[in-house]
């Protein structure tokens, strides 16, 4: 039997020592496949020489001609410049690191060879620190049959070392070797060219190979190994979805009377949208097995009762229900809401939080662990030992982007105590991209929330420079005399929740001082849960008029008199943390405005962002935008993407593939199964580990 190269040991390979391999395990190239696999980031053409005249700024090429003078220039870095020039032009060469001996090569009538990028100078173009060779008036440039791969690197190793050694891993490709494990009528039916030729074309492409194609990714052997390597996550995400689909849940084949019960009691009837999320979530609980889903809706469009009548539905059944946020701000509203609305049906709603100490935090365990509250509401605080559920069957996870993986799988596990899992219902007011959600998010069902309750008003989005601020505090001041509400939100790009909390302060003193006679109040992560809620409940209540806060109150805060919010440095924020923040205003009738304050001078992306909030509400556009703006690692958060970081693949550069790579692995997943464990290994070799997630 032939070793695969997926067993093969980079130390085979010759150059490669254990100190070599030490650097090369820092790539995680530990095999000749893994190598194959490390593909180069953009290539050179050294392949042909190009007349000085045809040059073009930013290009990379190659040059020859002849040395006119050189001399040495003391300006602001003094710095060694040779012109040479051809029958079509002149160009120069700047050193700024340079020797006696390599002055004395430029001499006038010497005959030069370089290679380096084109930089416009004072008098024309320019290469700084070129490659080059003095050469004889006889030598001819031997044009190169391929482009010159350029890889990515780590401290120690060279361009040339790793050519090398991919060189010698290419040596040792075979059909029987690297085994092509997607069957050829997958491979026809998506136009795939096989996999040992894409790998080849990539490390060698021929000289006349479209760089602006292979630059933009769009190349077809590119397109194969991002097609391969998208739908190994499309299988981990089939294989987890069967597994859970495997576990046994709680069975609940109807509402009940404690959800019509709740119902009764609001002085609002569900929207259209709501009442259908609702049933697809009914529809769920009555399968056996443990739900996922994954229920989506813009900001103010009614998650949270959703959840409290999923919740309704399983207490009814006789079960507990967790409800987890991701903030203490956000906890508190959920376990006011879920309060007001299930204790005068006779229920109980138990608080956990990690600030809760002593004698309360001892109640609240005990009425958790003996079953008495049906309904437990909290933070993280919720995956500690000492919680221990009675019989826990539906975990509701508010903007579950924040919490990585493994403080899902322990919430998981907190509830197996009776021999079943418990129910999943994922919310969030992010709205999520449909690349993200075909990817990232396929092993979930979906519903959206696509109707806003009536009442609620457009809010008119305005940016404005910092240098108009005074302005603002006079708009501030005319709404809250008019008996309108407003948010003033402070920002800071350090990470520091003190330094966050110190400029609230600050920003919270200077507005007293220039608004004397409104009621300011202050919120930030570092007051005790009682201070917050308190405040928030005097704000809510009318007794505060202006409330200066931190991001604090993104998410969870419904104040439907609050009709202004002022954010400073929005520049800072990404999109979606932006519409979460506006979210707060336009709850009730009336008119609201949102005052975006940046300072000058924006960026690029500073300018994207501030113009798509102003352009539009919708939270799935602004999703699109934020995606395309800040790319999907960043969106997930870090805790969320040990299973998305693509070696090849790149989801919104590829998002036009996912419909077809979705398509593939379910047709692979169901006609060549054998194929998808060696699939998975290839390219998510830890992909056990989130089974269970």
């Amino acid at each position: 039997m032939i070793d695969g190269l997926d067993t093969q040991d980079v130390r085979e390979l010759k150059g490669v020592g254990d100190a070599m391999a030490e650097k090369l395990a820092k790539l995680h190239l530990h095999t000749v496949q893994d190598l194959l696999f490390h593909l180069p980031i953009r290539y050179q053409d050294r392949t042909r020489v190009v007349p000085i005249g045809q040059l073009r700024f930013g290009d990379e090429a190659v040059i020859e001609g002849q040395v006119t003078g050189s001399e040495i220039k003391m300006g602001k870095r003094r710095s060694l410049l040779c012109r040479i020039k051809d029958h079509t032009g002149t160009l120069n060469l700047r050193f700024f690191h340079f020797s006696a001996a390599q002055k004395k090569q430029f001499q006038s009538g010497k005959r030069i060879r370089c290679f380096g990028e084109i930089r416009r100078g004072s008098t024309g173009f320019e290469i700084y620190h070129p490659e080059y060779k003095v050469i004889g008036d006889d030598e001819a440039h031997e044009d190169s049959a391929q482009l010159t791969p350029i890889y990515p690197l780590t401290e120690g190793l060279t361009q040339t070392k790793i050519r090398q050694l991919c060189e010698q891993a290419l040596e040792r490709l075979t059909p029987y070797n690297l085994k092509e494990w997607l069957p050829e009528s997958i491979r026809a039916e998506f136009s795939l060219p096989p996999l040992a030729d894409a790998i080849h074309f990539l490390h060698h492409p021929e000289r006349d190979a479209n760089l602006d194609t292979l630059k933009a990714g769009h190349h077809p052997a590119q397109y194969r190994l991002s097609f391969e390597e998208l739908m190994a996550h499309q299988l981990s995400l089939i294989g987890k979805r069967l597994h859970a689909k495997k576990d046994v849940a709680i069975t609940v084949s109807e509402a009940g009377c404690l959800s019509n019960a709740l119902l009764n009691n609001l002085p609002f009837s569900p929207t259209g949208a709501q009442q259908r999320v609702f049933q697809e979530i009914l529809a769920d609980l009555n399968t056996g097995h443990p739900m996922l889903r994954l229920v989506q809706g813009d900001v103010g469009s009614g998650k949270t009762l959703v959840a409290a009548l999923a919740a309704a539905s399983v207490v009814q059944a006789g079960y507990q229900v967790a409800i987890m946020a991701p903030t203490e701000i956000l906890a508190e509203q959920h376990y006011i809401n879920f309060s007001q609305w299930f204790e005068p049906l006779g229920l109980k709603v138990a608080w956990m939080i990690g600030k809760l100490k002593g004698k309360q935090r001892e109640t609240e365990l005990a009425s958790i662990a003996s079953g008495e509250a049906q309904i437990i509401v909290g933070t993280h605080a919720l995956f500690q030992d000492t919680v221990e559920f009675d019989r826990l069957a539906l975990a509701i996870v508010d903007e579950q982007h924040r919490f990585g993986v493994h403080q899902r799988m322990a919430l998981r596990e907190k509830g197996m105590k009776h021999g079943f899992q418990p129910h999943q219902l994922i919310m969030t007011a992010t709205p999520i991209p449909r690349t993200l959600a075909m990817s990232a998010y396929a092993d979930l069902d979906c519903s959206i929330i696509d109707e806003l309750p009536p009442g609620r008003t457009p809010i008119n989005t305005v940016v404005v420079s910092d240098q108009r601020r005074q302005e603002v505090i006079e708009r501030v001041k005319n709404s809250c005399e008019q008996g309108k509400q407003a948010y003033w939100v402070c920002t800071l790009i350090e990470e520091s929740e003190a330094l966050q909390c110190q400029a609230a302060e600050d920003t919270a003193i200077l507005l007293q001082e220039q608004l004397e006679g409104l009621s300011i109040g202050l919120v930030h992560g570092r007051l005790k849960a009682q201070e917050k809620a308190d405040i928030m409940a005097r704000f809510k209540a009318g007794e505060i008029q202006l409330l200066v806060a931190t991001t604090v109150i993104e998410v969870g805060v419904d104040v439907p008199n609050s009709s202004l919010m002022v954010i400073e440095n929005p520049e800072r924020l990404g999109l979606a943390q932006l519409h979460q923040l506006r979210g707060r205003v336009g709850r009730g009738e009336t008119a609201s405005y949102c005052v975006l304050l940046y300072k000058s001078p924006l960026g690029q992306q500073g300018k994207e962002r501030l113009s798509t909030m102003r352009e539009t509400n919708d939270g799935f556009k602004i999703a699109e935008k934020d995606l395309e703006l800040r790319g999907p690692g960043e969106l997930l958060g870090t805790r969320q993407t040990g299973l998305w970081e693509f070696k090849v693949a790149d989801l919104q550069r590829d998002k036009n593939l996912l419909e077809d790579v979705q398509r593939a692995a379910t047709l692979l997943h169901a006609h060549y199964p054998d194929a998808v464990s060696p699939l998975l290994s290839r390219w998510l070799p830890n992909h056990d580990q989130y089974l269970n997630v």
